[in-house]
């Protein structure tokens, strides 16, 4: 619970990920000044790239919920200013599930063609695969009415009254794909690929996921509203950086927060690392939620609920989303053959070097069919993933986990850290299992790298502070990420005896960076309804709105792309 003070007008946000700016963003729209301060030196946490010699390579946006219109998600990038002037690309495939014995999958966003696809591959699972994608079907219909503008705690009666009065068309489906997890699901199916692959839709096993959430990614793929933005994950984030400053913001980069500074119950400004303080009527921390209650405000504050989230849940297996672990490879030539997107089922022996692997499968996007522009033309970019565990490479690391040291007079927070021999030999060893895995499929890539670059989830510590270097926090559907949400709901996104404090971003939701941006808004409503006043946004119409273009992938030729007119 956060109480407003006497006339509050000015805001500090701690971080810069998208959940920072987008708080940023709607507090400039409804008359706060803030600032927002970063511990890196650019803008997007997470949702980032970098550059190795003339390759970006970029290592978040697969697919970006609500890039299209037709639902409520759409309307907050359009608000942030992150899609308008770009491209958005489609492809028909949302992801490719190849099994052990050769045999694929491709998962068509489309009901029609992948009701047919997987009849074709099973005709003996009809029933199942025609009950699924009818369930798509619905789901496709059903994105228009979610509801991602107003947080449920701030919805009045008559309100809520709507909003399930617009969900009873589909009732069923949601009750039916709430109530059973794909594991379970997928185990009908008779066909042994089709009972595998149907748990990497999402390219990786999401084991505590139920069917809804790949429902919901499926239909909107389908309804051209899961695309990548031209321009990537930088571009993204800098785009609602540069939104944010046109409204008047600050941003402050290389600037790590130590504190949270706190007077008679009242959060009252930060202390950086430098021992500079900086003072102001609201403090909302949009950084790793972990660090935020048990670093900043030094566990106080946290009521027996949130103790036991952030001190014991926390700390249970799959109560957050695990990290990666990245390959990345820049090739001096195109590589035609390679898809999109493919995730591999791999055997015991192609995974015995992966360390940290959740599960024996790797995730290969040929990344220049998402974002041509960042690579030199006649090149390609892959980007090879997995699911892991960090305490493996922790058992392995030498030294501290991150380094600020003083570079050309200014402090720097993301600066390398030397972690040891045997932390670079499983490094070394994970990247030639997955070369080795590669040359098999695409013969010839091992002799036209021209640059190469791996990251571990103690990388993710390093750059952003996450907390076992996840990238997206709380998991949805497990007891950390529906406790969450019922404190959101009671307390709003503060923490009880604590005054003009809020969080932001993905430790104040569950789920990805459209949950991180509807943060931003929804901490603002709270802001605003705490302050009495009326909370306002606007479409930002500096630059015209994105156009959609559609990529053919399936197992056929390939046609010429199709231009999509936004609708």
């Amino acid at each position: 619970m956060s109480r407003p003070g006497p006339n509050r007008e000015t805001m500090i946000i701690i971080g810069a990920g998208l959940g920072g700016l987008s708080t940023g963003c709607y507090a400039q729209m409804n008359g706060y000044r803030t600032q927002i301060f970063e511990m890196h030196e650019i803008p997007g946490g997470c949702c980032t790239a970098w550059e190795r010699g003339d390759f970006t390579l970029d290592c978040c946006i697969s697919w970006l919920l609500g890039n299209g219109p037709g639902n409520q998600m759409h309307q907050i990038w359009l608000e942030l200013g992150a899609l308008q002037g770009k491209q958005m690309r489609h492809f028909d495939v949302f992801n490719i599930v190849r099994g052990r014995d050769g045999r694929a999958v491709y998962f068509y966003s489309d009901p029609d063609r992948l009701q047919a696809h997987l009849l074709d591959i099973s005709p003996a699972d009809a029933k199942l695969i025609k009950d699924f994608c009818a369930g798509l079907r619905a789901f496709k219909k059903c994105l228009a009415v979610y509801p991602f503008l107003k947080p449920v705690g701030l919805m009045g009666r008559m309100e809520r009254l709507r909003m399930m009065a617009s969900f009873v068309p589909y009732f069923n489906v949601i009750r039916k794909s709430m109530a059973v997890l794909m594991t379970e699901y997928s185990a009908r199916f008779k066909d042994p690929l089709l009972r595998e692959a149907f748990n990497f839709i999402l390219y990786e096993k999401h084991a505590a996921f139920p069917v809804l959430p790949f429902y919901f990614q499926l239909a909107s793929h389908a309804n051209l509203s899961a695309g990548v933005p031209e321009g990537g994950s930088l571009g993204l984030s800098t785009s609602i950086e540069q939104r944010y400053l046109r409204l008047g913001g600050q941003v402050t980069y290389n600037a790590k927060v130590e504190e949270v500074l706190v007077e008679d119950d009242k959060a009252v400004g930060v202390r950086l690392s430098d021992g500079s303080e900086h003072r102001a009527d609201i403090v909302v921390s949009a950084c790793d939620g972990h660090t935020t209650m048990t670093k900043f405000l030094k566990g106080r504050y946290l009521n027996d609920a949130y103790r036991k989230l952030y001190t014991t849940t926390i700390k249970e297996p799959g109560m957050v989303f695990p990290g990666y672990f990245c390959l990345f490879l820049g090739l001096r030539r195109p590589f035609p053959e390679g898809d999109p997107c493919t995730t591999y089922l791999l055997t015991e022996e192609e995974a015995e070097d992966l360390t940290g692997i959740r599960h024996p499968s790797i995730n290969v996007q040929f990344r220049s069919s998402h974002y041509p522009e960042l690579s030199p033309e006649g090149s390609t970019v892959v980007y090879a993933t997995y699911f892991c565990d960090i305490a493996p490479w922790r058992a392995l690391a030498e030294g501290p986990e991150q380094s600020s040291r003083k570079h050309r007079g200014e402090e720097i927070h993301t600066m390398p850290v030397r972690r040891g021999r045997e932390y670079s030999a499983a490094k070394r060893r994970a990247r030639l299992a997955l070369m080795r895995f590669l040359e098999k499929r695409f013969p010839g890539i091992s002799d036209e790298v021209a640059v190469r670059d791996v990251s571990t989830p103690l990388t993710q510590v390093r750059y952003t502070g996450n907390y076992d270097g996840t990238v997206l926090g709380w998991q949805p559907f497990v007891e950390s990420g529906e406790t969450l949400e019922e404190l959101v709901k009671k307390h709003g996104p503060g923490l009880p005896g604590l005054e003009n404090f809020y969080q932001s971003g993905v430790w104040a939701t569950t789920g990805g960076l459209i949950r991180a941006a509807a943060a931003g808004r929804h901490v603002m409503q709270f802001v605003c309804r705490d302050d009495g006043k009326e909370f306002t946004a606007s479409i930002d119409d500096t630059a015209p709105l994105p156009t959609h273009l559609v990529i053919p992938v399936g197992p056929r030729p390939h046609r010429a792309a199709e231009l999509v007119p936004t609708r």
